[in-house]
């Protein structure tokens, strides 16, 4: 079985600063791609940022120069740093990841976090 529990969300007024963190736990043989996706009230989830097993990083338009994504390889965690945030970021936030476990070495699955609320509001 594996897990991916975010932590790190919250209530801030715009301009402020959140980072959320994601860790990977269970039987992981290997951990690829990692992304955060988020979802805000009536509308689909999208994109937000993603980051490759070796650190390749790309964000979507509406967060770039604002938001970065990381990964700590050895904490199986990966982050987002939100700065400047508008309220428009408001939304459930998701991490995402593609992963091999232990138990089945022939092909990759793509598990998804519980999702992790930010509201940014004065």
């Amino acid at each position: 079985q594996v897990q991916l529990v975010e932590s790190g969300g919250g209530l801030v007024q715009p301009g402020g600063s959140l980072r959320l963190s994601c860790a990977a736990s269970g039987s992981i043989f290997s951990i690829y791609d990692m992304a955060w996706y988020r979802q805000a009230p009536g509308k689909q989830r999208e994109l937000v940022a993603t980051v490759t097993s070796d650190g390749s990083t790309n964000c979507a338009d509406s967060v770039k120069g604002r938001f970065t994504i990381s990964r700590d390889n050895a904490k199986k965690t990966v982050y987002l740093q939100m700065n400047s945030l508008k309220p428009e970021d408001t939304a459930v936030y998701y991490c995402n990841a593609d992963i091999k476990t232990i138990q089945d070495l022939l092909r990759r699955r793509n598990y998804w976090g519980q999702g992790t609320q930010v509201t940014v509001s004065s």
